[in-house]
């Protein structure tokens, strides 16, 4: 109770207020409630002094989160600038540096390693660079804004979760403005569900830690659908007057039925069943390119719901593997 005081006081003097509805408690009350729930959940109050003492919010996050896409990047721009030729030599290279730990990996969780290396590449440019922010109060401010304040408070008590496990000091626990960290770009509950310790040291070291950060990235996509070794899918050319009603990732029919409408494969076809599942994309709108993607496709949307970085990630692990 006398910590609890403390932190009260210290919030209401250093909080300064964005704006605030008639129903959003003020930021020092909000805080004080993390606090509590925190506390009853069992996080030390060591870790919640150091956690929430001064914190504030971040005006910079709330902004962020306000702006919507502008929308004017085509797909053929972003694909050209996410997947240059310099990012392709330099992930075959990481891939070849790390070759015996990405197959090790690969093999105990049933994950195919060049897609590990292309989300690390894509995601932060191989721990180049993993953001700025300060992930307790980004989660923090968005968990006081109203829009996503269920969302973001679930993710700030995990937050406060890893750090009173001790897999990251406090100064370190930097990511996103939306919170994501390390060099697999986790939120605290992926981190909470997926995040490994491939090397046994007692931390789960998604910042630093090679072998952790292929591990978690492997166990994420596993646990989400992935299937060792089923081709993502590929290029295709339609009939003329094709229905594209059928096109999404939730349209899903078998690949004959697919096939039998006419749709026509560009390169060689996948080694896969004709009653596989597939779906119909075309990333560009409907003058684009159009794909025929399985489940191993759909699954990568779990990790990004961009159809643009889905198609950003095949195309570098197809890259990596010489495909």
């Amino acid at each position: 109770m006398i910590l609890r005081k403390a932190l009260l006081s210290c919030f209401i003097m250093v909080a300064w207020m964005l704006p605030a509805s008639a129903e959003q408690p003020t930021w020092d009350v909000f805080l004080a409630g993390v606090y509590d729930e925190a506390k009853a959940a069992g996080i030390s109050e060591a870790t919640l002094m150091a956690a929430l003492s001064g914190l504030q919010p971040i005006p910079r996050v709330i902004e962020l989160d306000r702006r919507q896409p502008e929308g004017t990047t085509t797909y053929e721009e972003y694909m050209a600038s996410r997947v240059p030729a310099e990012l392709i030599t330099n992930a075959r290279n990481r891939y070849n540096d790390h070759e015996a730990l990405l197959e090790a990996v690969g093999a105990e969780y049933g994950m195919d390693p060049e897609f590990i290396v292309a989300l690390w590449g894509l995601e932060t440019r191989f721990g180049s660079y993993t953001g700025g922010f300060d992930v307790i109060a980004s989660v923090a401010t968005l968990a006081w804004d109203e829009r996503r304040s269920e969302y973001f408070r679930g993710e700030l008590m995990h937050a406060l979760r890893i750090l009173d496990e001790g897999h990251i000091s406090r100064g370190n626990m930097v990511g996103s403005w939306a919170g994501a960290m390390g060099q697999s770009q986790f939120m605290p509950s992926s981190f909470a569900t997926y995040a490994e310790d491939w090397d046994l040291d007692g931390k789960h070291d998604i910042w630093t830690n090679k072998g952790d950060v292929f591990a978690s990235a492997a166990n994420y996509l596993t646990g989400s659908g992935w299937r060792q070794g089923l081709p993502w899918g590929g290029p295709v050319t339609l009939p003329a007057g094709f229905d594209l009603g059928l096109e999404g990732n939730r349209e899903t029919l078998p690949l004959a039925d697919w096939l039998d409408m006419g749709v026509t494969w560009i390169e060689t076809p996948p080694a896969v069943a004709l009653d596989e599942e597939a779906s119909l994309v075309m990333p560009g709108g409907e003058t684009g390119p159009a794909y025929l993607v399985f489940e191993n496709y759909r699954t990568i949307l779990k990790w990004n719901r961009s159809n643009y970085f889905a198609m950003s990630v095949v195309t570098l692990a197809d890259a990596i593997a010489g495909r």
